[in-house]
């Protein structure tokens, strides 16, 4: 069997793998890394990962990745190599034919329901339904969708006529013996979405009832099984599977016709759990065929407990969570009848899970007064400081300073802390021309500490305009010989004097880069939100790339790199802020 069986193309099916001399490499499977030091030959039919140091053949790994005994991985190859296999153990071979006979029961039910659906007279109504949710014809085929009748005992007579037991009818959950003593149809009068194992073994059942349907029980799904577990079993992974690979990305929503609709628009990389929340099985198994997790359904619903499970398991399993947003009130499902294209535009246009869940908090609340802004500041720390990582609460509580328009150092040194319960204080009120927020920041940052942050400062990061025409006045004080400080201050207007000698008195106590970052990620997203109607090509690659970009930003290792990155993309995007732009600051003499 060994020799029948390809162990390039067994662990492709787990993980992506790219050729590189004589050997395949890829992300390992069995440890969190960023990059590959799992190494497979096809010559010797071994593979090694010189991170973790695990190694063996074909039958060790599908051990391993699937966490299944010999025996089990010797069947698997063996099934996909279409090798009979004898057995010498009456006990193992019993458990084993008794899993043979259930997977094969479940594959003739989809046969019989698909048949049933398509051919059927009784069926017109399921037909009549999935044909205006867009699920017929071919889609129909594609998912093999089914239809139960509304009878006792339809499947159950067809399937003990073909020589199933009854015991394996109730063992997979098609049906349940009734008061009568007699079997009985699990599912009854619904349309049937077979779900599938991520090697293609039909496992269960959801079903869902017609419209008109007096069942109280809209959705019904079938019982955790020996062949179905519903925390480690995602529907739709056998279809999806090889592009997610591709593209290093897997959407995660919460129904089957929401998976469909994105297959349907041309997104074939959804897929959704089976009844319940997302779990760390899940995140398990999908870490093995991508990195980046985009969540196509409402991920701040669950609470603070799912948002706490989301990143440890970020950090645990080196995957990056996001959120796709959808227009209110509308599903994948919906959008892939009525706007297909917007699909793919939500998924690309995904943000950090964290800064999804500050959105909510922050937009569409007025802020009309300081007590305002400390309040919704206030609240939104509390979703930050539920993040373990403090550099990512740093830039976060950064970011809220400066879209709320409040002093960056209280805001910032609260997230430090991580303060459960957080206070923001209202400043006292004062007649200047700006308020100490990030902005003023960066501009007492120049004055007191020009090296640490003129290298990551462009005039386009400044939104208030009195801020930018202090950054322009430094930067050209910069240029001339002498005192920076004193040659802007003869340079300025009475307004940006007045900013000028405020900010070299104030006391900054915050990191320059994290100042600097802040308000890259600010601009970034101001323009982001000016340039929906763009259509040339070249423009909307760019912004696909800065907004790839803004996500880097979270991660400390790549900040820098993100933020260059997103500097020249405003340098370009200059000409359509407000204002002057383009200018960057140079060495002071």
């Amino acid at each position: 069997m060994r020799a029948a069986t390809s162990i390039v193309e067994v662990v492709q099916q787990y993980v992506a793998l790219r050729k590189t001399g004589r050997n395949w490499v890829g992300l390992c499977p069995f440890h969190a890394e960023k990059s590959g030091s799992f190494n497979v030959r096809e010559e010797t039919g071994r593979y090694k990962c010189f991170g973790c140091q695990v190694a063996g053949d074909v039958f060790n790994f599908v051990q391993e990745i699937e966490n299944i005994d010999f025996v089990a991985a010797v069947e698997k190859l063996a099934s996909r190599a279409n090798i009979s296999l004898s057995y010498t153990s009456g006990g193992e071979g019993k458990d084993r034919s008794r899993r043979k006979a259930q997977i094969e029961a479940m594959e003739a039910a989809v046969e019989w329901y698909h048949q049933r659906l398509l051919t059927s007279a009784d069926a017109r109504a399921a037909r009549d339904y999935l044909r205006g949710r867009g699920l017929a014809g071919d889609v129909a085929r594609q998912f093999r969708l089914g239809y139960a009748p509304d009878e006792w005992d339809a499947l159950s007579s067809r399937m003990v006529s073909l020589g199933f037991s009854a015991d394996v009818l109730r063992d997979v959950g098609l049906a349940f013996t009734n008061r009568a003593n007699r079997l009985q149809d699990s599912f009854r009068g619904r349309v049937m979405f077979p779900i599938f194992s991520d090697i293609g073994e039909p496992v269960a059942f959801g079903g869902r009832v017609l419209p008109g349907s007096t069942d109280p029980a809209k959705y019904k799904n079938s019982p955790e099984t020996k062949i179905y577990m519903k925390s480690k079993t995602l529907y739709g992974l056998n279809w999806a599977k090889n592009d997610v690979v591709k593209a290093d990305q897997v959407i995660v929503c919460e129904g089957y016709t929401d998976v469909i609709g994105f297959h349907r628009s041309g997104v074939p990389r959804a897929v959704a759990t089976c009844g319940t929340a997302l779990t760390e099985e899940h995140v398990r198994v999908l870490k093995r065929f991508a990195k980046r997790v985009v969540l196509a359904f409402d991920a701040d619903a669950a609470g603070q407990g799912a948002a706490e499970k989301f990143y440890e398991w970020e950090q645990k399993y080196q995957v990056q969570v996001s959120v796709a947003r959808f227009p209110q009130g509308k599903d994948p499902g919906d959008l892939a009848s009525s706007d297909p294209a917007s699909l793919a535009v939500a998924v690309e246009e995904a943000i950090p899970f964290l800064g999804f869940r500050i959105n909510r908090v922050v937009q569409g609340t007025p802020l009309r007064n300081p007590e305002d802004k400390a309040r919704v500041a206030a609240r939104a720390l509390e979703v930050i400081n539920e993040h373990p990582d403090v550099n990512v609460r740093k830039l976060y509580a950064g970011e809220v300073a400066a879209r709320v328009g409040l002093p960056v150092n209280d805001v910032v040194r609260q997230a430090e802390r991580r303060i459960a319960r957080p206070m923001v204080s209202v400043p006292v009120s004062r007649n200047v021309g700006v308020q100490e927020n990030a902005e003023f920041v960066a501009i007492s940052l120049l004055v007191q500490a020009w090296d640490d942050i003129a290298p990551w400062l462009i005039e386009e990061l400044f939104a208030q305009e009195v801020t930018r025409r202090a950054f322009a006045t430094l930067a050209a004080a910069g240029a001339l010989p002498g005192s920076l400080l004193t040659n802007a201050l003869e340079m300025a207007d009475p307004e940006v004097r007045e900013l000028l000698e405020r900010s070299a008195v104030a006391d900054v106590d915050v990191p320059a880069q994290s100042v600097a970052f802040n308000l890259v990620s600010t601009a970034v997203r101001r323009m982001l939100s000016r340039r929906t109607g763009v259509t040339d090509p070249d423009e909307i690659r760019q912004d696909r790339e800065a907004r790839l970009e803004l996500e880097r930003l979270d991660d400390e290792k790549a900040t820098p790199g993100a933020c260059e990155s997103l500097l020249w993309w405003l340098g370009q995007r200059g000409k359509d802020l407000d204002g002057p732009g383009g200018g960057s600051g140079g060495e002071p003499g």
